[in-house]
Order: structure tokens, then C-alpha cells, then sequence
């Protein structure tokens, strides 16, 4: 549901199930259950989507933070 990578090159697409829409942000999150607490995965989100991924991150204990994508930038790259 989650995880779109696209090819190297492609602009990544939104990970909300079934958005399509090119991503502008990326929201990083860790499950301190299964997940060292420096590990970061990450997420897509299109404008439209960003709110929600938040809400579901925070509403489970797993967001960390919101950037905004970055040409030239892996997804959670800092």
C-alpha cells in the first residue's frame, strides 16, 4: 500500500493506496517496536494526502517528521 519507488530518473508518486499524483513530501516514521530508534522509513504524499499520512503516523506513535521532497535527494535522506 505503502511503498512506491519509483525508477531512478522518475519523479516518486503519492503511496496513498490508489493517488497516482506526483509526491511533494516525505513523512518519515520508525515503529520503536521493530525498528532502531535512529531508523527512519519513509513515505510519499501528494499535496493532498500529506494530513492524512500525518494523522495516521501520529495517531499510532510512529511519525517523526514531515520534509518536503528535494530534487536530486533520496526519500529520508537528512
Amino acid at each position: 500500500m505503502f511503498g512506491v519507488h519509483p525508477a531512478p530518473g522518475d519523479a516518486p508518486v503519492c503511496s496513498r493506496k490508489g493517488c497516482r499524483e506526483r509526491a511533494t513530501w516525505q513523512l518519515l516514521w520508525n515503529n520503536p517496536r521493530i525498528h532502531a530508534p535512529e531508523r527512519r522509513k519513509a513515505w510519499a504524499s501528494c499535496p493532498e494526502h500529506v494530513t492524512w499520512f500525518e494523522e495516521y503516523l501520529r495517531e499510532r506513535g510512529l511519525w517523526k517528521e514531515t520534509l518536503p521532497l528535494t530534487a536530486g535527494q533520496p526519500m529520508g535522506a537528512l
